[in-house]
């Protein structure tokens, strides 16, 4: 049997504890009927062979490829499970991540692949991703292992048109990469059939499950032949889906290269105690962010409301920064991701749909403006930076109600967190909100009309209104307005000079007419409200001749 030991520290990822290695000869064959667990070999002065791509059984055109991407080394994670995955056993991958996990299973797959042809609406591989996202990273890593190979690839993810799908689900297709959701809406339509699937891939599995994929997870799972080949990657494996991994996995393979729910070692990690709301968390992610070098950064928060309410803030301070979460549309998130990586976006705000497995290099700083409410996604958010052996630093804002979330995570991942303390100096302190003036309940009447409630503060706000009802009330219904006024133009006048001309106007109120205090008026009549233009009323002219002729006859 090989031995495998490693000379120096993997690219992708750090060198697993001593503690955590169950054995130092790589074997990774297990009893039939029983799950084997392996682990990354420690390196010893004994053991300074250093494995590489050539000797894990891949072809030179893969080999190619892999060169061109600029790898030379694998990662524990990809040394240990290709070789498995050629085999065509079912693995359950665990490892950090940034380790790559992807290329652990594509890379085998194309050799897999490069022995066969597809049939037209039959794919012979399917990888379950549980973001669009990542569905489309993944796609980008077949692009770029299998360029010298001519195999077919389709991506279904939601917000594409479903007609270009079909068509390339129409040739023939040897990888198809899906989110569950739009899988099932091209199974229900008649577009896709799996009875051809050989390897089923669940990328994320954890978070696949968590994010309440299991129903339809169980539904693709058995719509595939059960003699598949099952390949399970994740980041962490709780023990709430070791059910599924037994009903779906036969005689599986554990690779575990390092403990569950641990950050890379090249992450420092910091928490900032901020003693306020959300505005005081806002003031301390700035002033963060200036006194950092941050090249490039992810801010996540819990909810998407708040991430659209910290990406305008960050705006409208002067940052470079941009939104990203599952209600905004596809093509805006693609060209908000690809500014990110290209560098002409520095900040990028977003909910953990981008926390899971993106392949963002280079990212410097990680800032958690939210705790998570799950631990496992804290790791999964820091492990956006320290990869590839950089160093990362990773930020998260603690109020007095995270202490519960804080402590779990700590428990989980078997470390205590450091903390400062983040305090808002008095000049940048926000000033207290004065509150509204109201009138009291004294204060407003009770003899208002039915169906209306009388507004005190409205009636002492307005005199002139006020002295308009008082001044000029309405005329009794029997009395008709003289014509001449009516065809008068200069009476009719705006609102503002009937108010002038009744605080003016000397003549008294007439009488018998009935007057009231603007108090005791409904508040919708008090507003001032434009006079339209009135035209001459010749039917009142009619009217009033027609007693004129009865009394003639």
């Amino acid at each position: 049997m090989q031995n495998w030991g490693y000379d120096s520290q993997p690219i992708l990822a750090p060198r697993v504890p001593q503690e955590n290695m169950t054995s130092t000869d790589g074997t990774l064959a297990a009893p039939s009927g029983e799950t084997d667990t392996t682990t990354s070999p420690p390196a010893t002065s004994e053991t300074r062979s250093e494995i590489r791509f050539e000797d894990l059984g891949l072809s030179p055109q893969v080999l190619k490829a892999v060169a061109d991407a600029g790898y030379t080394t694998p990662t524990p994670i990809q040394a240990q499970g290709i070789p498995t995955v050629l085999k065509g056993r079912d693995v359950i991958g665990i490892a950090q991540t940034g380790t790559g996990k992807t290329a652990s299973f594509t890379l085998p797959m194309i050799e897999i692949l490069a022995r066969g042809r597809a049939k037209a609406r039959m794919p012979r591989t399917l990888i379950l991703e549980p973001t669009r996202e990542l569905a489309a990273q993944v796609a980008e890593s077949f692009e770029r292992y299998g360029k010298f190979h001519k195999l077919s690839m389709a991506l279904l993810i939601g917000g594409v048109s479903f007609d270009d799908q079909d068509r390339k689900l129409d040739r023939g297709v040897d990888v198809l990469i899906a989110t569950p959701g739009r899988l099932l809406d091209h199974f229900e339509r008649g577009k896709l059939m799996l009875s051809g699937v050989q390897i089923l891939v669940i990328d994320e599995a954890d978070r696949m499950l968590d994010m309440g994929f299991i129903p339809d997870v169980e539904r693709i799972a058995k719509l595939i032949p059960f003699t598949r080949q099952t390949l399970f990657y994740s980041a962490t494996m709780p023990p709430e889906i070791q059910r599924l991994t037994d009903q779906f996995l036969q005689a599986p393979v554990r690779i575990e290269v390092s403990k569950p729910a641990t950050a890379a070692t090249t992450i420092v990690q910091m928490a900032v105690t901020v003693q306020g709301d959300d505005w005081a968390k806002r003031h301390a992610l700035r002033e963060l962010i200036r006194g950092e070098d941050v090249k490039n950064a992810i801010v996540f928060c819990n909810r998407k409301r708040d991430v659209d309410i910290v990406a305008k803030s960050l705006q409208k301070h002067g940052f470079s920064a941009a939104a990203l979460h599952g209600d905004l549309d596809q093509s805006v998130r693609t060209r908000t991701l690809d500014s990110f990586r290209s560098g002409e976006l520095r900040l990028l705000i977003a909910s953990d749909v981008a926390a899971r497995g993106l392949d963002i290099p280079a990212v410097s700083h990680i800032f958690n403006f939210d705790v998570p409410f799950q631990a496992d996604d804290y790791v999964h958010r820091i492990g956006r930076t320290g990869r590839a052996g950089r160093t990362g630093h990773a930020f998260m804002l603690v109020t007095p109600r995270d202490e519960k979330n804080v402590v779990a995570i700590e428990k989980l991942m078997g470390l205590s967190i450091a903390r400062r303390a983040m305090e808002i100096a008095p000049e940048d302190q926000r000033a207290p909100e004065r509150p509204r003036d109201r009138p009291r309940r004294d204060d407003r009447n009770k003899n208002a009309g039915r169906g209306r409630r009388s507004n005190g503060r409205q009636a002492h706000s307005h005199p002139v209104e006020a002295a308009v009802v008082h001044a000029a009330p309405n005329p009794p219904r029997h009395q008709a307005a003289p014509d001449a006024a009516r065809q008068r133009p200069d009476i009719q006048k705006s609102a503002p000079q009937l108010e002038a001309h009744a605080l003016t106007d000397p003549r008294p109120a007439p009488k018998g007419a009935h007057t009231r205090d603007a108090a005791e008026l409904p508040a919708f009549l008090l507003r001032p409200v434009k006079l339209p233009a009135l035209k001459p009323a010749r039917k009142t002219e009619v009217a009033e001749r027609q007693p004129e002729s009865a009394t003639e006859t």
